[in-house]
């Protein structure tokens, strides 16, 4: 994308249409579906809205098969039943997608867009959040895991490979950093030489007092109002944010 995305230069007169304005009086009326159909590009999306209905249908299905399995009884059985583990883990995601992305919200102005819960375009996946300031897009995964500690694990050295680890609660928690990383990636295919940072942000996570966050492999692990700070500081480069995040509003349509 280039200069186009990287900088505040005009655009020539075929790069970009110019703003809708006021309808002629004197013109013929346009179709009803153009008028009715808002733009992709105005639309941030919900943050949590992919997790948060995944959830509901999840519930509805086991909700379904308790009463299929209990006949008349089907709704005491329910109101008796605890909710599957599996289950659960949709709605707490939502909650940690939905708690981030009233933060971003806040911070949303000319010069910080704010996409949340983009779908990835040729699959079910989503991205949570994209937010484009002045001086870089950044990728954010949002993650709610109450209570337990995120740490990073380094092995091998003199001998071995030195390898990095996540670990979240004593688990290895790697592959979350590779998702990141590749959707990283996909942003980045989109926007070329803008500078793209990843970020898996953990809400409810059982932060130390002092410290605790770093990078792994270029991505920053951290709390919400530590991502806060990093998201309002300059960078080296002035990018349109506009036309930034039209771009990714295009090919990244909310999920």
């Amino acid at each position: 994308m280039g200069e186009t995305l990287g900088g505040r230069e005009p655009r020539g007169a075929g790069e970009m249409a110019a703003p809708a304005g006021p309808a002629d009086m004197d013109a013929d009326p346009a179709p009803a579906t153009q008028s009715a159909v808002p733009s992709l590009v105005e639309e941030p999306g919900a943050a949590g809205a992919s997790a948060r209905r995944e959830y509901e249908r999840r519930r509805a299905n086991d909700e379904a098969k308790i009463r299929e399995r209990w006949g008349r009884l089907g709704g005491i059985a329910v109101a008796l039943s605890d909710e599957k583990q599996s289950t659960k883990a949709w709605a707490t995601g939502a909650v940690g997608e939905e708690r981030l992305g009233g933060m971003f919200d806040g911070l949303a102005s000319d010069a910080v867009a704010v996409l949340h819960d983009r779908r990835i375009p040729g699959t079910k996946a989503n991205i949570d959040h994209i937010i484009v300031t002045a001086g870089a897009v950044w990728v954010v995964d949002a993650k709610r895991y109450r209570g337990k500690r995120p740490a990073l694990r380094i092995e091998g050295g003199l001998l071995r490979p030195r390898t990095e680890k996540l670990v979240v609660g004593g688990r290895d928690s790697t592959r979350l950093v590779d998702g990141v990383l590749k959707q990283v990636g996909l942003v980045r295919d989109v926007v070329g030489e803008v500078p793209v940072r990843g970020a898996l942000c953990f809400v409810d996570a059982d932060w130390p007092l002092i410290g605790g966050a770093f990078a792994t492999r270029g991505v920053q692990v951290l709390w919400p109002k530590l991502l806060r700070k990093q998201l309002t500081e300059p960078g080296q480069v002035t990018l349109d944010v506009t036309s930034v995040r039209d771009a990714l509003a295009t090919h990244f349509p909310p999920s």
